[in-house]
């Protein structure tokens, strides 16, 4: 905004930019660039969003994901994989299991899947994210309907028998404490968009998960600008 003074020569006095404090941060400043997330998505060809693989561990999380990531690479869409386990080897290596790290590991990589899709790209996360509140948190982060959550719903049986990484032995021999399904619980989405499931007593295959997800993105239209 512009004031002008008196009867002298006119100079513009601009607004002093609104400061805010948010967490720890202090006097930090919002910055708005011309190119927004609608122009991205038209560069693309895509609507940026989020498809957030939730489950027990041996659920097939990190198998749909990557089954949905080689889909949709395939038709021509730009995807991203967050994998629980990749990112503790990075951004969350500081984390532990503990009820407040494993909060604060789905909080970061809520946050970054955020910038995925506002970048317009379609964000794949695939954790196990067992707490409904730290889920329902990651959705409010993404309005307009970009958070896609898919439950992984086989039964523990089935998780355990597969048990890839011999974590189940662990838990049940007391090896591993606070082991979601075996003593730590998981919480179950309640309004997920998509859920994948057993039939006739068989696991679906990676092609037939991914194309139950495929079926979502294209009947809402997350696959064209």
């Amino acid at each position: 905004m512009e004031q002008h003074h008196g009867d002298g020569p006119r100079s513009p006095v601009k607004e002093k930019p609104v400061m805010s404090n948010i967490g720890k941060s202090t006097n930090i400043l919002w910055h708005n660039c011309p190119i927004g997330q609608s122009d991205r998505q038209k560069l693309l060809g895509q609507k940026g969003c989020v498809v957030w693989i939730t489950g027990l561990s041996g659920s097939g999380k990190s198998t749909l994901a990557c089954a949905l990531n080689r889909e949709l690479h395939y038709r021509g869409h730009l995807t991203y994989v967050l994998d629980g386990d990749n990112l503790r080897h990075g951004l969350n290596r500081d984390l532990s299991f503990k009820a407040e790290d494993r909060a604060e590991n789905i909080r970061r990589v809520g946050e970054v899947a955020k910038l995925f899709a506002d970048a317009g790209i379609i964000c794949i996360a695939s954790l196990i994210s067992p707490y409904r509140r730290d889920r329902d948190a990651c959705r409010a982060l993404l309005p307009d309907s970009k958070f896609i959550e898919v439950f992984m719903d086989l039964p523990l049986k089935i998780c355990e028998a597969r048990d890839p990484k011999g974590l189940y032995k662990l838990a049940r021999t007391g090896k591993i404490k606070g082991f979601t399904g075996i003593d730590d619980p998981y919480e179950p989405p309640v309004n997920g968009e998509i859920v994948i499931q057993m039939k006739d007593g068989e696991c679906p295959s990676p092609k037939e998960m991914a194309r139950q997800v495929l079926c979502y993105l294209e009947e809402n239209g997350y696959l064209q600008a």
